[in-house]
């Protein structure tokens, strides 16, 4: 089925009819899809409670002067006590990187965060806890079923649109006013 459909780099943009509230409204980098499935990180669902500081803080990290704060987001259900961070491509951890395409990389090791502390990281980033994980086929049969609409992923509007606009802007890339979308999915 993937050999239709190729959604590395892609976004996914949940329809309005989502029937899983953890994805309502959500918009999801896709970091790697093949036959094997899928994984994406979730990057307009902010968490409350956590910034990036408290993580650091529970991980006995440094931080140094030069540290940002920014919000840790809800990446997925999957793994949801492991970070990851999508990022611009220029940055390279000493330990593993991996890219997606020459737009964007995703990194999943202790060593971006020590140098995020010290400022020393990617400018700009996306960092999440868990991830979206989806089985051989399966998420190709929830874009089948209407859940999802894609499209192109642009850094600007994974990294600097406010995340509670990203979604608007997602579809706004697709000629689509969120409005005029219906909550009903149905097949012609």
């Amino acid at each position: 089925m993937t050999e239709d459909i190729e959604l590395t780099g892609k976004l996914l943009i949940a329809m309005p009819g989502m029937l899983d509230p953890r994805f309502a409204h959500s918009v999801v980098f896709m970091c790697a899809h093949s036959n094997e499935g899928a994984m994406g990180i979730v990057v307009n669902k902010p968490t409350e409670d956590l910034r990036l500081r408290d993580l650091l803080e529970q991980l006995s990290i440094d931080i140094g002067a030069d540290a940002r704060d920014m919000p840790v987001h809800f990446g997925g259900p999957v793994e949801h006590g492991r970070g990851f961070v999508l990022h611009e491509h220029g940055y390279h951890s000493a330990i593993s990187t991996m890219d997606v395409n020459d737009e964007f990389a995703m990194t999943a090791t202790l060593d971006i965060l020590e140098d995020m502390a010290d400022g020393r990281g990617p400018e700009r980033v996306v960092m999440a806890l868990g991830y979206a994980g989806w089985g051989p086929g399966q998420l190709e049969g929830e874009i089948a079923q209407n859940g999802w609409l894609t499209c192109d992923a642009d850094s600007d509007l994974v990294f600097s649109t406010a995340d509670i606009e990203k979604w608007e802007a997602a579809l706004s890339k697709l000629g689509i006013n969120p409005l005029a979308l219906s909550a009903d999915a149905g097949r012609a």
